[in-house]
């Protein structure tokens, strides 16, 4: 099934986001976790499957996409779901190890709010960009994002093609959430010592 990149998927996501995702990552922070975390929605109604958010302190790689996808398999919605008719929300580009679990699990998609960028410059967390630069000598931006197993594509890319009336009420939603991960973010950055995460 084809996903419209249009207004009413960008308001989808960015509630999902703010209702679903980011109540978990509060509780996440709190335990000494990144801020990163995905959600599962059916392509046909936008309706969610599932929420999830970074666990590292449990496992250095329950990262977001990967603890969601961990819990999706753990549980019984995943006999009842097909991962090719679900859209697959990241809060930050997905780093290669996600992207590739994404792959692996079939999804065809996968939407981000925050880039590689964001991670690095606003929530000094540059493994994601290193990685890319000295595993597979790529510059920011330089992976496929249309390849053979999926489409990737920003959240504010697709709301800059947008009619301003239509894109505004978008923005002023991205920019609560942006302040709300903002100040997750220096909670996280305040407590990083403590934990046991390899790459904090």
């Amino acid at each position: 099934m084809e996903i419209k990149e249009n207004a009413e998927l960008l308001r989808r996501l960015l509630a999902v986001m703010e209702t679903d995702i980011l109540p978990l990552t509060e509780k996440g922070v709190d335990e000494g976790n990144k801020v990163f975390g995905g959600a599962l929605l059916r392509k046909s109604d936008l309706s969610l499957v599932m929420a999830q958010t970074n666990n590292e302190t449990e496992n250095p790689l329950w990262h977001g996409e990967v603890h969601l996808l961990k819990c999706f398999y753990e549980h019984p919605v995943s006999k009842q779901e097909s991962t090719k008719d679900m859209i697959f929300l990241s809060t930050h580009e997905p780093c290669t190890m996600c992207m590739s679990a994404i792959a692996w699990a079939g999804f065809d998609n996968f939407f981000y709010f925050f880039s590689h960028q964001d991670s690095r410059d606003s929530f000094a967390i540059p493994h994601d960009l290193k990685m890319l630069k000295e595993v597979f000598g790529l510059e920011p931006g330089g992976y496929n994002h249309d390849n053979a197993f999926w489409r990737g594509r920003g959240i504010f890319d697709i709301m800059a093609t947008l009619p301003d009336d239509k894109a505004q009420p978008l923005l002023d939603q991205a920019g609560r959430i942006r302040d709300r991960y903002t100040e997750l973010s220096g909670l996280y950055q305040k407590s990083k010592d403590a934990n046991a995460i390899p790459l904090n």
